[in-house]
């Protein structure tokens, strides 16, 4: 374990929660970390996160996990959520809801308030052989069960949310390559090309330290953690879902990387985790130069347009408007209240951007656009790049996404933000989609995807996606345009009688400001062919047994997150 050493993942007298699903990875890790606790000086427990995805063979793999921890005499931590629910409320990918609740446990348990309150109960089938309270030790010989499920019924006590120094997650050599080639596949810079990091920090709630999500064996290949499962006749359980071909994650896992270690190169998945490092380590540096240039060649100000304004407070840094002001109008605080980008501006020097080197142009204007809130992809940071190169008058200015500008001067390019007196935070926005294809919707924050369905895997897909969803390919045209509804737009989805207004629509769903504004659809010419939440056109729905086009939606969050 020279990864765990190396890094300095796990140290002596850390309580360490190992993130067991039942699969190959993290049941390989709970042993190798039991076998090895005693020279760490470690206290070890067990997490487990039920998504409720799979019905009876989901109990089956808690009731699995479950035992291990009762076998080693290890603390059981206990959390599930309805993965299906969040997908339709936020309107995400299935890998993605299941990673965010997931994930949200782990913090609770670390001690983050971004996390559920944590209770303790019994759950039926898993009543330990005599009770007992929590002894926070490795050693100890009653089984507690920690239940993280505050909206379930007569829970016993409540706990202290800190429970765990440290989550420990089976994320292997193998899980790195296959998340580095991913973000090859689709398009990424470097802090993509970084991959899984070896650890993640997690604020506590009281400010005070920090927990961390460690990732004790990335330098380990799966294949190499079954042959030491089978040396020690320690089971484990296989997740039907991995043999499913339409994730992505699957079919580069058993097509691509075979096929490029058989014809290309045996060594490629080690060659993908060395370049993650060197992305690491690259990321780390710039984010240090990066911290320096954003407090002495960027200016922050306050706009003009909110002096004068009660409840701002001007300054240099950051500008912030008090929760509510009786001299402001009920529209402006609506406005300043809706998430968005700061509201400041920041001015560079021109003459300094125009004389560094392209990558260091780069990095300036994309930490602007974080620092302030403006989500800018690849071409937008070009297009900001040639604007400040040009000569012509000053005072010329260029849009960014959410209502942004970039003004040109002699001297200086200064980020503009919007005037919130006069306009919404956030204007219309209109992108174009190609079939297959995907974009991303900065106003939204999402990537919006159409994907081919084949008839080999319709099966498959639609245990995923309601045919309803699905649109007849022979029907769309290569390119569909997604943008936010405009007034007097009308939809007809499946099983209504007869077109309706969208506002109509959205307001039936109650669908509240300003989400009801920004809800996306996707059009041919004027006509719309989807729409977030609802059912698609009963003439241009999908005949079974054809081809056919879903059009989804995933979190940009994502993008940049390990799995």
């Amino acid at each position: 374990m020279g990864n765990i050493r190396c890094e300095e993942l796990l140290r002596a007298g850390d309580r360490v929660g190992v993130a067991v699903s039942g699969g190959i990875d993290s049941v390989a890790l709970l042993r190798l970390l039991i076998e090895l606790r005693g020279e760490l000086g470690i206290v070890l427990s067990v997490v487990h996160f039920n998504h409720r995805l799979r019905g009876a063979e989901s109990e089956a793999d808690q009731e699995f996990v479950a035992g291990l921890a009762r076998e080693h005499g290890l603390e059981f931590y206990l959390s599930s959520g309805d993965v299906a629910e969040l997908v339709a409320n936020e309107h995400s990918g299935v890998e993605s809801a299941a990673r965010e609740l997931r994930y949200g446990f782990f913090r609770s348990l670390l001690g983050s308030d971004e996390g559920d309150e944590i209770e303790t109960e019994v759950p039926q089938g898993l009543k330990p052989e005599s009770s007992g309270a929590i002894i926070g030790t490795a050693e100890a010989v009653p089984f507690p069960i920690l239940i993280a499920a505050p909206s379930q019924a007569a829970p016993t006590r409540s706990v202290p949310t800190n429970l765990l120094d440290k989550i420990a997650t089976g994320h292997t050599l193998d899980d790195q390559a296959e998340t580095v080639l991913m973000r090859v596949i689709r398009g990424t810079g470097l802090r993509g090309l970084a991959g899984i990091y070896p650890r993640i920090l997690v604020e506590l709630e009281d400010e005070d330290g920090h927990g961390e999500i460690v990732r004790p064996l990335l330098g380990i290949r799966r294949r190499e953690l079954e042959q030491y499962l089978a040396d020690l006749k320690q089971p484990w359980r296989e997740d039907s879902t991995n043999a499913d071909s339409k994730f992505t994650r699957n079919r580069v896992r058993k097509l691509v990387l075979p096929l490029l270690e058989r014809e290309f190169n045996p060594a490629v998945v080690e060659g993908l985790a060395e370049l993650a490092e060197i992305a690491r380590d690259e990321e780390d540096y710039w984010e240090n130069e990066i911290s320096g240039w954003l407090g002495t060649v960027v200016q922050w100000s306050q706009p003009e347009w909110t002096r004068g304004v009660p409840g701002f407070e001007g300054s240099q840094a950051l500008v912030q408007i008090q929760a509510s002001h009786p001299a402001l109008s009920a529209e402006l605080v609506e406005r300043l209240e809706q998430p968005g980008p700061a509201v400041m501006n920041a001015s560079v020097s021109r003459p300094w951007l125009l004389t560094e080197p392209r990558a260091v142009q780069r990095r300036v204007v994309k930490g602007v656009a974080d620092e302030a809130g403006i989500p800018l992809e690849c071409k937008h940071i070009e297009e900001i790049l040639r604007f400040a190169a040009e000569d012509g008058p000053s005072g010329k200015e260029l849009s960014l996404p959410l209502g942004w500008k970039i003004r040109r001067e002699p001297e200086a390019v200064v980020f503009v933000t919007p005037d919130l007196r006069r306009q919404e935070r956030i204007p219309d926005y209109e992108y174009p989609l190609a079939v297959p294809g995907r974009v991303l919707v900065p106003e939204l924050r999402v990537v919006v995807e159409a994907l081919r369905v084949v008839p080999s895997s319709m099966a498959p897909e639609l245990q995923e996606y309601n045919p309803l969803e699905l649109l007849r390919t022979q029907l769309l045209p290569a390119r569909l345009t997604v943008r936010n509804w405009r007034a007097g737009d009308r939809f007809w989805p499946a099983h209504t009688k007869s077109p309706k207004k969208v506002k109509e629509l959205l307001q039936e769903r109650h669908i509240a400001q300003p989400e009801r504004r920004l809800w996306p659809v996707v059009v041919s010419g004027d006509e719309i062919l989807w729409m977030r939440g609802f059912p698609v056109p009963a003439r241009l729905r999908a005949v079974t047994g054809q081809e056919a086009v879903v059009i989804r939606e995933v979190p940009w969050a994502v993008e940049e997150q390990a799995t």
